[in-house]
């Protein structure tokens, strides 16, 4: 159906057709032997979105004849959940296995709405299937966890996501009509994310926006994908230009030119508040770790801005100004934060956390391994002990470049180098 979403279009019918998740629905994946014995216990899927929850669900349910309910966490309650237990209990008379209860987003369910499941859960008169995003050690009452099984489910690789492409092109009809090339897939596999469902709704966003033939590439994608911001303009163009200059001009370290502007600004009626708020920002951004002492004075003038207003307000404002207009300048933490920010939104893997440095306050999360061989700096000499803490794949990358022109990030350097040796020097 055309009309349909590529997504559900797609959406797999049996485990022959189901993409990724191989440790659960391999060949000796622990679903393929539910559906072999016909024996289902209740059980959780644990994973980010679109990796197949819904989906593995509902083949569950299909290859085995069984009634399949489904609530929604978001939009029902402990009187929907009844309904749906009355609607089971009756067909369990006829039935020798009971029905499934598919909950999306369990982990949205309150205390007492969980509690509404646990009588029929533990009478069999359903099996329950939870979908979460979120970590159910922490999401799912304990009586009710203890009665399910949890499984993992994992981000897609490229590889699957390649699968996954070869089939949506060469299976679905409306694709095989529009001749799609695809010659590039960088762009599309990265802002999918390992989720399908994201893969398979850029899809569709690019057909819409092509006529005939589809390429698909890096730029094709980007481009569909970017998301228009509107311009506005904003009456008081002067006041823009006069805090820009003033900015400008503390970051320039010009103290008079600083002073003047706030002169200005003050003798036009700005608002104090405003320009301690600004004086607080370049603190952080301009001035950062060459003179930490700034942002502590800055904050300081903020306090006191608020505290007496004006006239006397501006004393405060005029020694913050000329103390960060003198200051040594540096914008490493600005540029190691934006750096970080950027890869982030273009590597959206998902990485995961390193097992060592996860937490594991429940069991469930210390036989999942959580905080194995994580070695604690305090029991090492100098309080450091070498260990990796960025994901798999990014060890040694560095956000983080000192500027050693100036004598406190100088010290830091020398620090970064002794402990980690030139693990981070690229």
């Amino acid at each position: 159906m055309a009309h349909q979403p590529l997504a559900e279009r797609l959406r797999p019918q049996s485990l022959e057709d189901y993409i990724g998740q191989r440790h659960l629905v391999g060949e000796n994946g622990v679903f393929r032997r539910f559906i072999a014995s016909g024996s289902v216990p209740s059980f959780i899927l644990w994973g980010p979105p679109g990796v197949g929850k819904t989906t593995l669900a509902k083949i569950v349910a299909s290859a085995l004849d069984r009634p399949f309910y489904t609530l929604s966490a978001v939009t029902s309650g402990v009187k929907e959940v009844r309904e749906v237990i009355e609607k089971a209990q009756k067909q369990h008379l006829f039935n020798t296995r009971p029905a499934f209860l598919f909950i999306d987003e369990i982990h949205r369910f309150n205390k007492s709405q969980q509690d509404s499941l646990l009588g029929a859960v533990e009478q069999g008169v359903i099996t329950l299937i939870g979908a979460t995003t979120e970590n159910p050690s922490f999401e799912v009452i304990s009586p009710l966890l203890s009665r399910c099984q949890v499984y993992v489910l994992k981000p897609m690789d490229d590889a699957e996501l390649s699968t996954l492409l070869d089939r949506a092109i060469n299976s679905d009809e409306e694709l095989k009509s529009r001749n799609v090339d695809v010659r590039q897939t960088e762009a599309l596999f990265r802002f999918s994310g390992g989720d399908a469902r994201k893969l398979l709704n850029i899809l569709d966003i690019i057909i819409g926006a092509t006529e005939g033939n589809i390429i698909i590439d890096d730029e094709r994608v980007t481009e569909a994908l970017q998301q228009n911001i509107a311009l506005y303009d904003k009456s008081g163009e002067q006041h823009y230009d006069v805090i820009s200059a003033f900015i400008k001009s503390v970051r320039g370290s010009d103290p008079n030119a600083a002073i003047y502007y706030l002169a200005r600004m003050l003798a036009g009626g700005e608002e104090p508040r405003f320009i301690a708020r600004r004086l607080v920002i370049l603190a952080s951004e301009d001035i950062g770790l060459a003179n930490p002492n700034a942002l502590l004075l800055a904050n300081a003038c903020f306090d006191t801005v608020h505290k007496i207003g004006m006239p006397e307000a501006r004393i405060t404002l005029a020694e913050t100004t000329i103390y960060l207009a003198t200051s040594p300048k540096s914008n490493t933490a600005y540029n190691a934060i934006n750096a970080a920010l950027r890869f982030v939104e273009h590597d959206t893997t998902n990485r995961p956390v390193p097992l060592h440095l996860r937490n594991a306050p429940t069991r469930l999360m210390s036989d999942m391994g959580y905080g194995a061989n994580y070695k604690y700096a305090h029991d090492y000499n100098g309080g450091f002990v070498v260990q990796e803490f960025l994901p798999e794949g990014l060890s040694g990358h560095r956000f983080y470049t000192p500027n050693t022109q100036n004598a406190q990030e100088a010290k830091i350097a020398e620090r970064i180098h002794a402990l980690w040796g030139s693990k981070y020097d690229g």
